[in-house]
């Protein structure tokens, strides 16, 4: 905690320019647990001076520099993992279990993403007509990253800029400081050079708009919501950086009648309860085959109502709570919207769950019988709350898929491998998983339309962060 009120700048932990503090509260208990400075204009000034300065030499670093510089990262992250883990249990709610498992573990598995990305890389690339491609670093980067995925999104973000060559000045959420300043504590004694990674706490306001206005940056990245991605979008383009946006979701699952109905079912509903429905990817629409509808909201009712809700510092499988009051109130306003537009409440509802008056804790929350005009079915909830849709045929049910502003993540679960292939070939979604399969850490993650743009992890999330150079009449 001795670092929280300082930013760390060209190497070094400094006292703020700003004086504006504000609270960081564990959701679990509603207590205080520290205080964070948030950053002004000043302060991103200076950080981008550092960058800037770091970047003349950083950028001509060398291949086995950057992967070293990587190799250190990731021995001191294994020796800080407890510390990630016990700081996003504290900030934002998430339980013991899945902060080590899930939270944590990706500042290891993204590490070894970025590794093999680095190691395939090829900066010079000679053509059939003897010119030369070469990909050099776009120069220092802004990164904005969200709450509810801290160190995921943290370091899919900083370690393409630290294995490229590029600088940075990171504005992580203040609402979840804690593991942004353990981060920045891990690069410090990983050796990361001076000006290359600086971490500026702030709000949008204060700090992401002085970061999207400054010309001495040469590409944002943003992780969030679509008023802050349009924002950033906005500011951004006086100076016609590139800009990168990994936003809002509504994801559908299409169940088809010939799948294990209790399998998959089941699976996706924990899957979309899982960070207590606090993930852009969650299937939190399950669109249903008309001939098993039945059966399978006798499943879901079932798998909800197993789900248990309970202190994120306790050991065990269970959800911890909403991360703070204002998105704790927005969870139950829909909730509300969808009884009142006549969606079915089949488990869940509005309130705390029984014996957790303290802390924002919510009920896992299924409508059933919803139609895809409904509120509940187009508007990111955020929340455990999933709508439940029927459908007669397929062309239906991609209809109905298709039907959103959104496109970031797709589900299709079906008993014909070749079936659920063209079907997901036909949902406009960055990424479909079919049957339940998981992605790796160097499988790409991007959305189609208001979802955003650019891609993320792997060779895609580095690439994002290099530019093109054609060299031409080069014979040598």
């Amino acid at each position: 905690m001795q670092n929280l009120q300082k930013f760390y700048i060209d190497g070094q932990w400094v006292a703020p320019q700003s004086s504006k503090k504000m609270p960081v509260v564990n959701p679990a208990t509603e207590e205080v647990i520290g205080e964070v400075i948030l950053g002004n204009e000043e302060d991103v000034n200076i950080a981008v001076k550092a960058a800037k300065n770091a970047f003349m030499s950083f950028s001509n670093a060398s291949k086995e520099e950057r992967m070293n510089i990587l190799k250190n990262i990731r021995k001191i992250s294994e020796e800080k993992f407890d510390d990630l883990a016990d700081a996003m249990t504290m900030e934002m709610g998430a339980p013991r279990k899945m902060s080590r498992e899930a939270q944590a573990d990706a500042a290891i598995g993204h590490l070894d993403g970025f590794i093999s990305a680095l190691e395939k890389h090829e900066e010079k690339i000679e053509l059939s007509n003897t010119d030369i491609l070469l990909k050099e670093p776009i120069g220092v980067c802004g990164l904005i990253t969200p709450w509810n995925w801290p160190i995921n999104q943290i370091t899919l973000k900083v370690l393409p800029v630290i294995a490229t060559g590029c600088t940075c000045i990171l504005k992580p959420s203040e609402h979840t400081p804690l593991s942004a300043m353990v981060y920045a504590e891990i690069l410090d004694k990983a050796g990361v050079p001076a000006g290359v990674f600086n971490l500026v706490h702030g709000d949008g306001e204060g700090v992401g708009i002085a970061m999207s206005r400054h010309p001495d940056i040469e590409m944002m990245s943003f992780t969030g919501s679509k008023r802050g991605g349009k924002s950033v979008t906005i500011e951004s383009a006086e100076t016609v950086k590139k800009v990168t946006l990994e936003l809002v979701g509504k994801s559908p699952n299409l169940v088809f009648a010939d799948c294990d109905l209790e399998e998959k079912v089941t699976a996706s509903v924990n899957e979309c309860m899982f960070n207590t429905g606090q993930s852009c990817d969650a299937p939190t629409r399950l669109l249903v085959e008309k001939k098993c509808y039945d059966e399978v909201v006798t499943i879901a009712k079932k798998a909800a109502e197993e789900i248990k809700v309970g202190d994120p510092q306790e050991d065990g499988d269970h959800l911890g709570p909403l991360f703070d009051k204002i998105q704790f109130d927005r969870v139950q306003n829909m909730i509300q919207v969808g009884i009142d537009e006549g969606a079915e409440l089949l488990v869940g509802g509005l309130g705390k769950p029984e014996g957790l008056e303290k802390g924002w804790f919510t009920k896992p929350t299924i409508f059933i019988n919803v139609n895809n005009s409904m509120r509940v079915a187009q508007e990111e909830i955020f929340g455990p709350v999933i709508a439940v849709t029927k459908f007669k045929d397929e062309a239906e049910a991609l209809e109905i898929a298709n039907d959103t502003e959104y496109g970031l993540y797709g589900y299709v679960s079906s008993g014909d491998v070749e079936h659920a292939k063209e079907v997901a070939n036909r949902i406009r979604a960055g990424s479909i998983a079919i049957n339940g399969a998981g992605a790796d850490f160097t499988t790409p993650f991007g959305g189609y339309k208001q979802s955003g743009n650019g891609r993320e992890w792997g060779i895609f999330g580095f690439e994002e962060f290099l530019e093109v150079k054609a060299v031409v009449g080069f014979t040598g």
